[in-house]
């Protein structure tokens, strides 16, 4: 029967995902808006977060978001709800082509899409990606992502990891669920939905003016 891989990341309006939930938890690129999520706050999101770490689940995650959790959660006992006690029981599925040592229990260490692909194949309780943006753009390309959940905030950072970020393949997506907290935090569930259809022949055509084609000759020269 297999497994599904589920996403869920919050997000900010301009689609920044970096450092949610600490001060320092990643600076990197000069990054000064780190927890960015407790800085708003928002009880809404208590409605999807619950479900979603209720019940056997495993994480999915790239090195250093498993970096992050491996330098936190096994520190806070039952605090934050349990969540630390639950984090280090769940079987850690960190895709990395490193060596570095995975200090943690319950970790297991995945080489390459190939090897989340077997995985996805066996018997198993669903793999939740939490973070870890590198990962969603090979996990599109190989069709292995089953179900993606953003918790957009109403709030512009202008820098920042995107969810989305380089090599991301040209996909569709299909609003499953969705709805708007309190505090105006746009949830939505979003399924695979296959290819982008090609523009189709009964769309406006383009314009043939002598103004138009100076204009695309501008751009192919890097002009414009």
């Amino acid at each position: 029967m297999g497994r599904r891989i589920i996403g869920a990341a919050f997000l900010t309006l301009d689609g920044v995902m970096q450092s949610p939930g600490g001060i320092e938890e990643d600076f990197t690129g000069e990054f000064d808006q780190g927890g960015w999520v407790f800085k708003l706050g928002d009880e809404g999101l208590g409605e999807t977060l619950g479900p979603l770490f209720s019940g056997d689940y495993g994480l999915l995650l790239g090195r250093r978001t498993y970096d992050i959790f491996a330098a936190y959660w096994p520190y806070v006992g039952d605090a934050d709800g349990g969540l630390g006690i639950a984090f280090t029981n769940a079987d850690k599925y960190v895709l990395t082509k490193g060596d570095q040592p995975l200090e943690w229990e319950n970790r297991h260490r995945l080489r390459g899409i190939e090897d989340v692909a077997a995985l996805k194949d066996t018997d198993g309780p669903d793999l939740v990606i939490q973070g870890s943006s590198t990962l969603y753009p090979a996990l599109l390309e190989a069709g292995l992502l089953d179900e993606l959940t953003t918790m957009t905030f109403p709030v512009l950072l202008g820098k920042g990891k995107r969810l989305f970020g380089e090599g991301t393949p040209v996909r569709m997506l299909e609003v499953a669920e969705h709805r708007i907290t309190d505090k105006g935090t746009v949830i939505t569930k979003y399924l695979p939905a296959g290819s982008l259809p090609p523009y189709p022949d009964d769309a406006p055509g383009q314009s043939t003016s002598e103004r138009e084609a100076v204009r695309q000759r501008l751009m192919k020269s890097g002009r414009w």
